[in-house]
């Protein structure tokens, strides 16, 4: 290699380096992890809308009274799950509308959680079989939908972090004209954690502990950290 050849080689080397050093790769790079797991946290609350037609069925055999109670989970799953309010990978800098994303899947969750902690109250539901199941697959998407956020805040704190740190600013700011993005906050003090349900209860009863009503007043807290 002549040394014409090895300095050109040199300086290319040295440009990538500065280029990459600038933020040229690890801002994108950021990017696109947190949009992925925010694709994660859509698919956990769609996989819990998708749990409530079977809840339909079950309210369909149950008492009027019943029948009522439950109505508000299905009006809320509905509202969840409107078009209108879901948000892909460039709305993730828009804390409007993750805030009234937050708020339709949070009633729709509280709505889920007083269901569990009230079936007490129903004995004619309580003894279905089919509920006692439904309850068991809502507490598994409640802890997969605390896992997806917890991991979507923290790609989102690396992501900010990244954009307002030395030197890779320059080309967030420069290049990409890179905004924060907003992590997802719980609404009140534990509403990160899943209800724990006892399915072994006496008489083969399903009870629900510590659930969590989504519905309060929205708090500092994020939802994972």
């Amino acid at each position: 290699m002549t040394r014409f050849a090895a300095l050109r080689t040199s300086i290319v080397a040295a440009a990538a380096l500065a280029l990459s050093a600038c933020g040229i790769n690890s801002v994108p790079t950021a990017e696109e992890n947190a949009k992925a797991k925010w694709a994660d946290v859509e698919a956990a609350f769609q996989e819990r809308a998708n749990l409530v037609p079977n809840l339909e069925q079950i309210v369909m055999s149950s008492a009027e009274q019943e029948r009522e109670t439950l109505e508000g989970v299905i009006q809320a799953r509905a509202s969840a799950t409107r078009p209108e309010i879901q948000l892909d990978g460039d709305d993730l800098n828009n804390p409007e509308a993750m805030a009234q994303y937050q708020q339709a899947q949070n009633t729709f969750g509280g709505a889920l959680s007083r269901l569990m902690a009230n079936v007490e109250a129903y004995p004619e539901l309580r003894s279905q079989e089919n509920f006692g199941r439904f309850m068991t697959q809502i507490e598994g998407q409640e802890n997969r939908i605390r896992v997806a956020i917890r991991d979507y805040n923290e790609a989102v704190r690396q992501y900010n972090t990244t954009i307002r740190t030395f030197p890779d600013t320059i080309g967030a700011n420069i290049i990409y004209g890179a905004e924060p993005m907003v992590p997802y906050e719980a609404v009140s003090e534990g509403a990160e954690t899943a209800p724990e349900l006892n399915m072994r209860a006496s008489g083969g009863t399903a009870t629900a502990a510590g659930a969590n009503d989504n519905t309060s007043e929205p708090a500092d807290a994020a939802a994972a950290n």
